[in-house]
């Protein structure tokens, strides 16, 4: 009977037999190589660490800030409430007299900003309401707005000078008449149908 492969045996006869001390110098360099690829891991930084996916801003419910809340007086029906805080996020059968309003806004590099209200009615007028210290609406846009450092808020008006210096432009644009479009020579077309080809 022939065999494909050598016997065992054979191999191991094959290969160079080394000394105890050279055994051991071959294991102690590869228990070295092993430690020393797993120590510079944890000095370096990983391709993972160092690129990050974007990830998308999740907002979740009504955003109800601090102006809307003062806004809401006992005695108000449930349009009213509506009208000011927009459709609550929770409403339970189980519950009917009470709105949830939760709001959660997870962006990218800031911490989580997770708010409750909770509006309680008697028949159809609101009774009360409580929740967390609610942001003003300025705090609430400064709050999302991470990259802005200076804490002066744009100007939104035109000095006199820049109204006059605006005003001089438009009128000089709207002084120089239009230049005609340049028309270019005629040309003539054969027609489209022949005359009284039949259709």
């Amino acid at each position: 009977m022939h065999h494909l492969t050598p016997p065992r045996s054979s191999l191991y006869e094959r290969l160079p037999r080394l000394s105890r001390p050279g055994r051991v110098l071959c294991a102690l360099s590869a228990v070295l190589a092993l430690t020393a690829c797993s120590s510079l891991g944890d000095r370096m930084p990983s391709i993972g660490n160092l690129v990050t996916p974007y990830k998308i801003d999740i907002q979740q419910g009504n955003v109800v800030t601090r102006e809307q809340a003062q806004a809401l007086q006992p005695g108000m029906s449930r349009l009213q409430v509506r009208d000011i805080l927009g459709s609550p996020l929770l409403t339970s059968v189980f519950h009917a007299d009470r709105w949830d309003y939760v709001f959660t806004f997870k962006r990218q590099g800031q911490p989580p900003q997770q708010r409750k209200l909770a509006v309680f009615f008697k028949g159809e007028v609101m009774e009360r309401f409580e929740g967390d210290e609610l942001p003003t609406e300025a705090e609430f846009v400064a709050s999302l707005d991470v990259r802005r450092k200076s804490d002066k808020p744009p100007v939104l008006q035109a000095t006199e000078a820049q109204l006059q210096a605006f005003q001089e432009r438009n009128a000089k644009t709207a002084q120089t008449p239009p230049t005609p479009p340049t028309v270019a020579p005629g040309t003539s077309y054969p027609p489209l149908e022949t005359p009284g080809a039949a259709r």
